[in-house]
């Protein structure tokens, strides 16, 4: 008997990028689990149509939603995309087949990263992976607002075909989510305790640029390695800058 599949993807007006999310998996997985923060587009609409089982929660953190969707999964094995992510064949085939007879109870997936309808051979994208496909009852999600951390109780394994990551493909849709995610990098330091330093921003924030640009080779990646160096120095300086202006709001 094989082994069953779940996908979870947690979204919220994802209504461009659900779609082929869902289709990139469909004959992979037994089950399709989507939590929505209360979308104000047609991503619940097309998710159910494509047989997902919708449920929406309001928006707590990465963590929390994550954790939430994953004690929907009633699959021995969890597999998250966000819905800006596809899976390959070749990636579905190897999944299929490693997931039948393996001690691992998770496996690193590599990311195929593109930018501005173009893929990213460096600037630091070239190598990324993460821990996508898991033991559903060996695994749980930890951190606050961002960067959540997936803990498997257990060897980790690694796979070789890409995860295709569609993340921003227009400069407003970067900053779309720009705003979103620099508020709650700010939210989450505030919480933490962590204080403004002007003398580490200002020298954090050309680093940044020099780290990506050329210590990663992104200039190997022309203007796109460029920008997304640019870019990146910037979501620093944005970040911090929340921060202070949180820490002002304290001193009101």
């Amino acid at each position: 008997m094989s082994e069953r599949i779940s996908l979870f993807i947690i979204a919220k007006n994802e209504e461009a990028k659900i779609t082929p999310c869902i289709l990139s998996a469909r004959e992979l997985v037994s089950e399709i689990i989507v939590v929505d923060g209360f979308s104000d587009d047609k991503t619940v609409q097309l998710a159910e149509s494509l047989g997902a089982k919708v449920y929406q929660r309001v928006f707590d953190g990465f963590a929390n939603q994550k954790n939430f969707a994953l004690n929907k999964v009633t699959s021995p094995w969890a597999l998250n995309l966000d819905a800006d992510e596809r899976l390959t064949p070749q990636l579905c085939n190897e999944i299929r087949q490693t997931v039948q007879n393996t001690r691992h109870a998770g496996f690193m997936i590599p990311f195929a990263n593109y930018f501005l309808g173009k893929r990213m051979k460096h600037s630091g994208l070239n190598k990324e992976q993460h821990l996508r496909l898991v033991r559903t009852d060996k695994a749980t999600y930890e951190g606050g607002l961002v960067h959540e951390g997936l803990k498997v109780d257990g060897s980790i394994g690694r796979l070789h075909g890409n995860i295709e990551h569609y993340s921003y493909d227009s400069i407003e849709a970067y900053f779309n989510k720009f705003n979103k995610y620099t508020s709650l990098a700010a939210r989450q330091m505030h919480k933490n305790g962590r204080r403004f330093n002007l003398l580490f921003v200002l020298i954090t924030i050309p680093f940044e640029l020099f780290k990506r640009y050329i210590l990663k080779l992104g200039f190997l990646d022309g203007m796109r390695g460029f920008v997304w160096a640019s870019f990146s120095s910037f979501y620093v300086f944005v970040k911090y800058t929340k921060l202070w202006a949180l820490q002002q709001k304290d001193k009101q």
